[in-house]
């Protein structure tokens, strides 16, 4: 008969593992195959391409998760180190000619780099006073996208022309045993496969001591220095990998999108990716890409379909009430509110309770 103690550590063992069950295995599974097939289903380049905007939004909202779910750090300047890893792929990438892991990495080193120029002087602040003082970024950013025009291009914007191959393999131009595959369905793969990727790392980090240590800065931060946890440390320390992971979502954008400009950077984007976040569900890595896919699409369709969508004006002169650009506002608004007032752990508990249900069935009620 084993000893009581062996089937704690057991146990314990089996909470750390990622996939421990049948079904979360399974799952995964799923998700590989619909990474890998679903490209050559979905041909159409409108669907592939929302796809690969909410790819690279899951990779921002990861970042924001870590630092405002995990940390308990609220921050709307998450707009400005997205357009910094965007200049500076447009830099790195597109006028050195650097290859792709290394303008991905040096985005990623900028954005750690400005997070930890930030992250002491809100060492003190903490709700609305910090939510404040990261507002302030998105404005100083408008302004030194528009001013620093060597490197941004000013208000007029600058291309970006950054190569994204690894090796032989050239994701904009991609071949596979004699089959070509177009722009999108390349880009598919590498968002995807770099959302998996940022996924597991920032899981991972979450299950480690640091990744305890944030949570406990999070729920009670001088209870968490009584008992040895530095939390200036580790909050300086959510800022830079958070900024790190916001950049890389910014030159993945730009890189995309081979053009940006300084009024994409706004007020809006962050918070588009508070929506993201609160809507996914906060303090979960899963919920950063349920959110993105659902609010990260939003956006491109209702620019898509905004012809028949009742009242909105869609050119100057039309008789809607409501422009595109304030509806995107309204809904990003309406769907915070409806989330944090009827499921504040967003889709990701409802997920959780619907998986809950079904393992205790028939006793569930």
């Amino acid at each position: 008969m084993p000893k009581p103690h062996r089937n704690v550590v057991r146990d314990y063992a089996q909470d750390l593992r990622l996939f421990g069950s049948p079904m979360s295995k399974f799952g995964l599974a799923l998700m590989i195959a619909a990474f890998l097939v679903l490209p050559t289903v979905v041909q159409d380049d409108f669907w592939l391409s929302v796809l690969i905007y909410a790819g690279i939004t899951a990779v921002g909202a990861i970042g924001l998760n870590l630092l405002t779910g995990y940390c308990g750090q609220i921050s709307l300047g998450h707009a400005f180190f997205i357009g910094a890893g965007a200049y500076v792929t447009a830099k790195v990438g597109g006028d050195f000619g650097m290859p792709f892991p290394l303008w991905l990495l040096a985005a990623a080193g900028i954005g750690a780099v400005l997070g930890g120029l930030i992250g002491p002087f809100t060492l003190r602040l903490r709700g609305h006073y910090l939510a404040i003082v990261t507002l302030g970024l998105v404005f100083l950013g408008e302004h030194l996208w528009r001013n620093l025009d060597d490197l941004t291009g000013g208000n007029s914007g600058t291309s970006v022309n950054a190569d994204v191959a690894i090796g032989p393999v050239d994701f904009a131009d991609l071949t596979i045993f004699g089959e070509s595959y177009s722009r999108n369905q390349g880009w598919f793969w590498l968002v995807w496969a770099l959302v998996g990727l940022v996924a597991l790392l920032v899981k991972n980090l979450a299950r480690t001591r640091p990744g305890r240590a944030l949570q406990a800065v999070r729920d009670r931060d001088q209870a968490a220095e009584v008992i040895g946890v530095r939390a200036g440390r580790y909050k300086i320390g959510a800022f830079m990998v958070s900024s790190a992971i916001a950049s890389m979502a910014g030159a993945l954008f730009g890189s995309y999108q081979q053009f940006v400009s300084p009024d994409e950077w706004n007020l809006l984007l962050s918070i588009q990716y508070i929506a993201v976040i609160i809507v996914g569900g906060l303090g979960t890595i899963f919920g950063s890409v349920l959110g993105a896919l659902f609010v990260g699409a939003l956006p491109a369709l209702i620019d898509r379909y905004s012809d028949v969508i009742p009242g909105v004006q869609t050119s100057v002169g039309d008789s809607g009430f409501i422009s595109v650009f304030a509806l995107n506002q309204a809904i990003f608004g309406l769907l915070i509110v409806l989330f944090l007032v009827l499921e504040p752990r967003g889709l990701a508990g409802i997920w959780l309770r619907i998986k809950t249900y079904f393992k205790a069935w028939p006793f569930s009620y």
